[in-house]
């Protein structure tokens, strides 16, 4: 697994304010998916198109165009699992990140 690690001589001052919500809606400046240990799969030839993984997705990471999902933003995907769980065709399956 690939663990960050923290210089001890930075403090917490000189770390990037990720996450301060400063206005509505402005999630999408921050990346924080980073932050995931767990990584979801998209397995296309599964995925029947039902949708269901969209909506419970806290962060918005599983894109649709034109009606039909795609991959995964992983700038914003934090690997909750949620659309693996919601998922009843097992199209996605959750990976340890490398």
């Amino acid at each position: 697994m690939n663990k960050k690690i923290l210089d001890p001589a930075v403090t917490w001052k000189e770390i990037t304010p990720g996450g301060t919500i400063s206005d509505a809606g402005n999630a999408h400046e921050f990346k924080t998916g980073d932050w995931r240990s767990d990584r979801p799969v998209w397995l296309s030839d599964k995925c029947k198109q039902c949708l269901l993984c969209v909506p419970v997705c806290p962060d918005s990471s599983i894109l649709v165009v034109d009606g039909k999902r795609t991959d995964f933003d992983f700038d914003h995907c934090k690997g909750c699992g949620i659309c693996a769980k919601a998922c009843p065709f097992g199209a996605i399956e959750m990976k340890e990140e490398e």
